[in-house]
């Protein structure tokens, strides 16, 4: 059996329209596309700070959001149950270990030394500050 063939070669123009209007919707889809995806967890925005020195052994981490609040574990976390559960972090551990204190940018220094005084309570000596580095936009040659 034989089939006819009608197909044949396009030798017109393109169409620029639907080139550009394609071109425009992937446009604003890149542009929008941070704002597009939901980012999950807290939102915190860290201090920004260079050259700071590492942290060495085990380590925990502890971050205080915007409203105050203390996440321990990924987990919303009251003082009482923070202090207890860095207790019991600090009884099973071997070495001394470094709270690693995650603060938002508007969080005040009297809400800090709050969780300071806490972990201090628990037997917890050595601290740390998350920070972020430095935005740069000097282009360099």
């Amino acid at each position: 059996m034989r089939f006819p063939r009608n197909k044949q070669i396009f030798r017109g123009q393109l169409d620029v329209a639907a080139f550009a209007s394609v071109l425009f919707i992937l446009l604003i889809l890149v542009l929008l596309h941070s704002q597009l995806i939901f980012t999950p967890g807290v939102p915190i925005r860290l201090p920004e700070a260079d050259n700071l020195p590492g942290v060495i052994g085990e380590t925990r981490v502890v971050s205080i959001d915007a409203g105050g609040q203390y996440y321990f574990d990924n987990q919303l976390t009251h003082e009482n149950v923070l202090r207890q559960r860095l207790i019991e972090e600090v009884s099973g551990s071997r070495e001394p270990i470094t709270l690693v204190i995650q603060a938002d940018e508007a969080v005040t220094s009297s809400r800090i030394m709050k969780l300071i005084v806490l972990a201090r309570s628990a037997e917890v000596t050595n601290f740390a500050w998350a920070t972020r580095p430095p935005v740069s936009y000097k282009l360099t040659k």
